[in-house]
């Protein structure tokens, strides 16, 4: 792909996840310029466009992302409409960051992927944890085998119903049409990620998944046990109805074993014998900074990004196994 000196990106929703985490950090990577932003309502794309100082806003998707001056677009919709603006930004040879999940289903990552390669255009997703600096910690020491060969990995995770889950006012988060999972799907898809990255792909998957609280109609209590291709376990639960929020990975080796939070910025501690070493690293103020530098360096060529379309690809499989009840195993 030919350098650009500035890319200029549009982004397409500008909701909350773009008001801290993501939005400013691409305006605050070098060669790259927030150009146009659009929204649901125009009202709402000027908003966040005179808020944040971006030139340009729209309500129309089409008019972004074939303005000739836009060199690559941001997806920040809700997942049930990944696919149909990838596509779009595919067919206009455009470079795409999609938020995560990639895609709803399997399939869809699966059209998204292809059309990106017919196209021979880069696509990243915004699984943004494989570039933050805490979890990079965590590989060095997997990699360094300073707990020797890993065995297993188990992820307990819960929090209490919210306000807004008792009140049963609409949230797409819990919209059983837009996310089956409910909190799983935007949740659980970052850590079961972040363990492709840490220990590789994920061939074997399966689940049960329910809705005990009945206050929505996406599922609130979910189990999953998958295989890496290395032959390393996994299990874990979330449960989006308990007492109190709780989040803890641990990752057992045959000499120790570490233990960190997915979202959490706990200690990451690292046991071996008698030896303890805990170390704080704290997220950026805009914590898809690293993930969108990633991106520029991946585009001038200086590094491969972590995040792409095919990785994101194998996390939508693992939550589609788990959620579909039984046991499936990948064909590569």
């Amino acid at each position: 792909m030919k350098e650009h000196k500035t890319y200029k990106w549009g982004m397409i929703g500008c909701g909350s996840v773009a008001e801290v985490k993501s939005g400013p950090a691409y305006q605050k990577t070098d060669g790259f310029e927030l150009f146009a932003v659009m929204g649901r309502t125009l009202s709402k794309a000027e908003d966040y466009a005179k808020r944040h100082g971006v030139p340009h806003f729209y309500d129309d998707a089409d008019a972004l992302i074939n303005h000739p001056e836009i060199d690559a677009v941001y997806i920040a919709t809700p997942p049930d409409t990944h696919e149909y603006y990838a596509l779009k930004v595919a067919e206009a040879g455009k470079v795409c960051c999609i938020e995560k999940p990639m895609a709803p289903s399997y399939e869809a990552c699966e059209r998204i992927n292809a059309a990106f390669s017919d196209k021979d255009v880069p696509l990243f997703v915004a699984y943004y944890r494989r570039s933050l600096p805490r979890f990079l910690k965590v590989k060095e020491w997997i990699d360094q085998e300073k707990i020797g060969g890993i065995r297993h990995i188990h992820w307990q995770f819960s929090k209490p119903a919210n306000e807004l889950d008792l009140s049963k006012a609409y949230n797409w988060r819990t919209d059983a049409t837009i996310a089956p999972g409910g909190y799983f799907d935007d949740l659980a898809s970052h850590g079961l990620d972040l363990f492709i990255f840490l220990l590789g792909d994920i061939n074997r998957a399966e689940g049960t998944a329910e809705n005990k609280l009945g206050l929505y109609s996406a599922k609130d209590f979910v189990t999953g046990k998958w295989s890496h291709e290395s032959g390393i376990t996994g299990y874990g639960t979330w449960n989006f109805g308990a007492d109190k929020r709780e989040d803890i990975v641990k990752v057992y080796g045959n000499k120790g074993n570490i233990t960190f939070s997915v979202f959490g910025e706990y200690p990451i501690v690292l046991e071996r014998d008698d030896e303890r070493e805990s170390l704080t690293i704290a997220h950026p103020k805009h914590i898809q900074l690293h993930h969108v530098q990633n991106i520029k360096s991946h585009l001038v060529g200086d590094v491969l990004h972590p995040s792409t379309g095919k990785t994101a690809a194998n996390a939508s499989w693992v939550m589609e196994q788990i959620l579909q009840n039984n046991i499936k195993v990948i064909n590569n």
